[in-house]
């Protein structure tokens, strides 16, 4: 089982080391690429770093406590997703080949470039520089959280194998993921990102597969979920509002959680290095084609890990894919699943202490940071601060990354979207919008009301309000048509 561990992630890193040599190690090149990506790598790459330790760890525990009615998690988040792509993700391609920036805050940020009397500090195009280094801080913030969360839900998957303590698995993701981002930058991130996509829906069909076998075939697996308590209900027990309204309310929550996607920097900065933007609806297709296999698949497994593993006191959900493999698959292939979890984990920490990097050496500080040294210390130093705050946390890994999930949507995907409808407003009304999109999500969290709603929904909801309200409408915008006027 360790050898088959060791070997996997031996790949994994050869493959994001051996970037080392076509990187040109600046700054363009180490968080872009040089915009030279085809569209099956940045497909793969995209939907790796979406469904990551997340997927293995906290889908699974969530669907081993919920059941059945967890596909609505499925089918929402998906289809909140793909409406968000068609509109956004080839704009953001178009105006990231116009700005010289290399970071989705500054494509955002840049997006309008005509003067604005109103601006804050008298200068002219787009967002000031304030503007930016509040967005940058922002998506630090959450960023870290985010990464953290991979190295805890890869070390959780190592406690359960291999009995380590906590802080091993923290300690072996960090160093992986900065060896092979210092040696190429997100170029080493998108190489390994589609090694680990083809290794984890792997893991997660022989897991399927040898689950359902094991129990008599497809008839007998749903025999025996049939026979726990409420399992197989098509809405959780205990939604809000009653009935169709009730379930209705889900599914708009989750498919909330899935529009989301477009405020996470370290997903849509691959579609950012797509080489050519006719390609985009190719990346598209890989992407979705793979997110719905795995996303399937990981729901079924986790409906069947109920079965295996009876809901007892003290047992953790989110280990249920880890203890369920251990019981069922030979060591060798329980350490391919092992390396399926670690690589989900690897494949979006990589992803977010790039953007992390990113946000600090462009975003947050006045000037921008073109030393390839400097940018590769601030990687170092993000990795840190992501291993350290693992470490010291006591969320479960679903938890986390439905906070700062809908923490970055609830500040960016507003302003994203009100660029792409070609609104303009001054940088205070921006800046009010990204503060009231974020307290409002943050507040919707305390008052614990996201078992109601998915807390990005009202968070997104008041940044686009307030966006709308003190917009004007820019005639030049991306996607404008020209006005006739009839004599």
């Amino acid at each position: 089982m360790l050898i088959s561990f060791v070997v996997f992630l031996s790949i994994f890193a050869a493959i994001g080391l051996s970037s080392f040599f076509k990187s040109t190690h600046q700054a363009d090149d180490y968080y872009l690429a040089s915009r030279s990506v085809n569209p099956m790598l940045v497909g793969l790459s995209a939907v790796a770093t979406n469904n990551s330790g997340y997927m293995f760890i906290g889908v699974i525990g969530y669907t081993y406590a919920t059941g059945f009615s967890a596909i609505w998690l499925m089918i929402g988040w998906i289809l909140g997703d793909y409406l968000a792509s068609t509109f956004v993700h080839h704009r953001l391609r178009k105006q990231t080949a116009s700005l010289d920036q290399v970071s989705f805050i500054g494509v955002i940020s840049s997006w309008q470039k005509e003067p604005d009397v109103n601006t804050d500090d008298g200068n002219s195009g787009g967002q000031t520089s304030k503007t930016q280094s509040l967005m940058g801080l922002i998506s630090l913030v959450f960023l870290l959280a985010y990464a953290s969360a991979q190295l805890v839900a890869g070390s959780k998957a190592l406690q359960v194998l291999f009995d380590w303590p906590a802080y091993a698995g923290v300690l072996i993701g960090t160093v992986l993921v900065v060896s092979y981002c210092l040696a190429g930058g997100i170029r080493a991130s998108i190489w390994t990102d589609a090694a680990q996509s083809c290794v984890m829906i792997v893991a997660m069909a022989l897991l399927l597969i040898t689950a359902v076998v094991e129990l008599g075939g497809i008839t007998s697996a749903v025999d025996a979920m049939s026979e726990v308590d409420g399992y197989l209900d098509i809405f959780p027990s205990d939604l809000v509002l009653p009935g169709i309204a009730g379930g209705l309310l889900f599914i708009m929550g989750w498919a909330c959680a899935g529009f989301s996607v477009i405020g996470q920097p370290h997903i849509m900065v691959r579609f950012m290095t797509l080489k050519n933007l006719g390609d985009m609806r190719s990346a598209r297709i890989w992407y979705y084609l793979w997110f719905t296999s795995f996303y399937g698949l990981a729901t079924a497994v986790g409906m069947l890990s109920r079965v295996y593993l009876p809901d007892v006191a003290g047992f953790d959900a989110e280990l249920a894919l880890p203890t369920m493999a251990l019981q069922l698959l030979p060591p060798v292939l329980v350490g391919l699943v092992l390396a399926g979890i670690f690589a989900a984990t690897l494949s979006t920490a990589d992803s977010l202490v790039l953007s992390c990097s990113s946000a600090l050496t462009h975003d947050i500080f006045p000037g921008d940071i073109k030393s390839p040294a400097k940018i590769k210390f601030a990687t170092f130093l993000i990795a840190i601060l992501a291993a350290t705050w693992a470490l010291l946390n006591q969320q479960s890994v679903f938890s986390l990354v439905l906070m700062a999930w809908s923490g970055l949507a609830s500040a960016f995907a507003p302003l994203l979207l009100s660029r792409c409808f070609g609104w303009r407003q001054s940088n205070f009304v921006a800046l009010v919008a990204i503060v009231a999109g974020l307290s409002v999500a943050i507040g919707w969290r305390l008052l614990g009301l996201q078992s109601t709603l998915y807390e990005g929904a009202p968070g997104m909801v008041a940044g686009l309000v307030i966006l709308f309200v003190g917009h004007r409408r820019h005639d030049d915008s991306l996607d404008a048509k020209p006005v006739i006027v009839e004599s």
